[in-house]
């Protein structure tokens, strides 16, 4: 059993790799037709032009960015409130109820949160602050949903397995149930919340169908959240239909840009959480 165990492992580990070597060899011989510096920093991205095609990203990586960490700002303090609720302050019926809902948020396709922000969220948008309702915001509010279930989640478990004694020990020192969760759980389960972070950033960065319906799908550099926007996956996921020859390459290398931002951004929020367990031990 133990050596079935290990393959499985092995086939994981091996699976990862399979994945990065096929993307980055496939990426990589961009490199021998467009310079890197035009590639990452150039902000015009005319693949099909017959005389001077441009193949400029840094648009979609400001998009990605800008639609995942507005995505953050609306989700996490949602999700953490919701988590510590359904851990330390809902019970009975209240809280299976919440519990269903966040598990039947999980198991929505997301052209479905798309459909749902094509219809409700953007003519929303467009009735409040005008435009086309498309954009930056309507893409973050859809990912903010999405990314929900996970954070809420891993919020709970991760306060329900902070030990009883903590918590025992802060109420028998006069600590209020407030006092106790901000100063006491939350600190000691912050490596585990901040790993749930790190699975919503993923979640948001990878998500192409229903940030491909609300956020406008405009090769340009967003502005403001009312701004349209592409992000990288809705490049490529816009583009492989018909491209070929030097342009498939550089979606090829778009994708292998992706891979690395997500990479550095799981490698960012993961040494914090390293260095908040250090602290605490």
């Amino acid at each position: 059993m133990e050596r079935v165990l290990l393959v499985c492992a092995l086939a994981s580990i091996l699976s990862v790799l399979f994945i990065t070597v096929f993307v980055f060899a496939e990426g990589l011989p961009l490199f021998r037709s467009v310079s890197v510096r035009e590639f990452l920093f150039g902000t015009n991205w005319q693949p099909a032009s017959a005389s001077a095609p441009h193949y400029g990203i840094l648009s979609f990586i400001v998009g990605t960015l800008v639609v995942t960490f507005a995505a953050l700002l609306l989700g996490v303090p949602i999700g953490l409130a919701c988590g510590i609720f359904l851990a330390e302050i809902a019970t009975g019926r209240l809280a299976r109820a919440l519990r269903t809902v966040v598990e039947l948020l999980a198991g929505i396709p997301s052209v479905v949160y798309g459909f749902f922000g094509a219809a409700v969220i953007s003519r929303l948008i467009r009735n409040l602050f005008g435009g086309t309702g498309y954009g930056v915001l309507a893409a973050a509010i859809i990912l903010a949903i999405m990314i929900l279930p996970t954070l809420v989640s891993i919020t709970e478990v991760s306060i329900r397995s902070v030990p009883a004694e903590y918590r025992e020990a802060s109420l028998a020192i006069g600590a209020t149930g407030t006092q106790t969760i901000g100063r006491i759980l939350l600190p000691t389960a912050r490596s585990g919340i901040l790993a749930g972070i790190v699975l919503g950033i993923g979640r948001a960065i990878g998500e192409t169908m229903a940030v491909l319906m609300v956020g406008g799908n405009a090769p340009i550099m967003p502005t403001g959240l009312l701004s349209m926007v592409r992000t990288l996956t809705m490049n490529i996921v816009t583009d492989m239909g018909y491209a070929s020859g030097l342009h498939l390459t550089a979606l090829f290398a778009t994708s292998m840009v992706l891979f690395i931002l997500i990479m550095i951004l799981n490698g960012a929020v993961m040494t914090i959480s390293r260095r908040a367990i250090r602290q605490r031990t």
